[in-house]
This record gives C-alpha cells, structure tokens and sequence, in this order.
C-alpha cells in the first residue's frame, strides 16, 4: 500500500501550473533516483505533460516518455507519462493528473495529487482525499502558490 499521499493544493486556475508541479515532482524524485508515472486525464495532457518536461527547467533534463500499457514496464526509463496505469508494475511516485482514484494503489510507493483552483477539480481532490483517508493512508496536503512552491 502507498506509503504516503501528498495533496499539492495550487492557488491558480491556469492548467499549465498543474503540469509544471508536476515535472518538478517528476525532477525531484528522477534525481532522487526513483522510478515515476505520470498519470494524465487524456492524450492532450499527456503530451502538454511530455513538452513540459523537455522545457520546464533550463537546468534539468528528465529522461521520460509517452507510454503505453507494455511499454510502463520498461526500467531503463525512470519517468512515463501515461494516460493508464494497467501496465505498471510498480513505481516509487505516480503523479495523478487524473481526475479520479489510481487503481492498485499497493503497487505506489507514493502518490502525489495536483489539484488546482479549479472548483470542479477541487471538489474531485476532495473525493480522492477523503477514499484515501478512508483507506487509512497517512494524507499530507501543501498549499502551494505556483508550481515553483514545493
């Protein structure tokens, strides 16, 4: 079972801090030699995801990919982005850009949940935050300014 689940709660409605949090949750755990999913609602997400990585940071290089059910199971890339989870195995941190509950929540060390202003994808979070606390996971939630605030 996941070992942690951290709410990143952003003060803005504009999507593209939602995917910025995201790569530099993906940055931070990469350099700390973990093993990530990204788990976008959709294609477009993923993609917007996908470009983000190759340009959020001047500083940072994050090998990754667009994948796909057989190809999530491929170690030699440290971060997938994905818009399902079937092929994971197992992974250290699942970013959830999704708006709902990741399926085999055992198979993530950890599990980091973005969630913008957005009055829709707030009350969605605050679904997810309360199956998590019924689950008994230890929660952590992080008001975050914008995506620079980790």
């Amino acid at each position: 079972m996941a070992e942690r689940i951290d709410f990143y709660v952003l003060a803005s409605t504009a999507p593209e801090q939602r995917f910025r949090l995201a790569c530099r949750l993906a940055a931070q755990a990469y350099l700390e030699n973990a093993r990530v999913i990204i788990w976008s609602g959709n294609d477009a997400e993923a993609r917007m995801c996908d470009e983000l990585l190759w340009t959020f940071d001047d500083r940072t290089f994050v090998p990754h990919r667009i994948s796909r059910d057989e190809q999530l199971a491929d170690r030699g890339t440290p971060v997938h982005v994905t818009v399902a989870l079937e092929g994971v195995d197992n992974a250290d941190l699942l970013v959830n850009l999704a708006d709902r509950l990741p399926d085999g929540l055992p198979r993530f060390a950890r599990v980091a949940e973005v969630i913008d202003a957005d009055e829709s994808r707030r009350r969605l979070g605050r679904e997810r935050f309360k199956a998590y606390r019924d689950r008994k996971l230890p929660l952590e939630t992080r008001q975050c300014r914008d995506s620079e605030d980790l």
